[in-house]
């Protein structure tokens, strides 16, 4: 499967994006999608994820409860991430991600950049 991620760029604190993530290739048994980020010099975290079969459940990194929301539309293979209120502590490479039949699978990393 391939993941392209899209909707980083630069924005004002308090700002909002959105981030787009289409999988395509071979898509089957892709039981969760969600996204990571990586900031300067830290680890890579869990940013949220959601399961794509089912009841479509979501499970938030603490620091972004309540201001990002993650969706799923499965007839476009597409994962999307409503960041709103950003601040610079969420500035960070934003990786999407696809759990396919119990193996991660990473897409390429879109910059997100909040700074006034």
């Amino acid at each position: 499967v391939q993941l392209q991620a899209s909707g980083g760029g630069l924005v004002q604190p308090g700002g909002s994006l959105r981030l787009s993530c289409v999988a395509s290739g071979g898509i089957f048994n892709i039981a969760v999608m969600g996204w990571y980020r990586q900031a300067p010099g830290k680890q890579r975290e869990l940013v949220a994820q959601i399961t794509t079969v089912g009841s479509g459940s979501a499970i938030y990194a603490d620091s972004v409860k309540d201001r990002f929301t993650i969706s799923a539309d499965s007839a476009k293979n597409t994962v999307y991430l409503q960041m709103n209120n950003l601040s610079p502590e969420d500035t960070a490479v934003y990786f999407c991600i696809a759990i396919q039949e119990h193996v991660m699978r990473w897409g390429q990393g879109t910059l997100v950049t909040v700074s006034s």
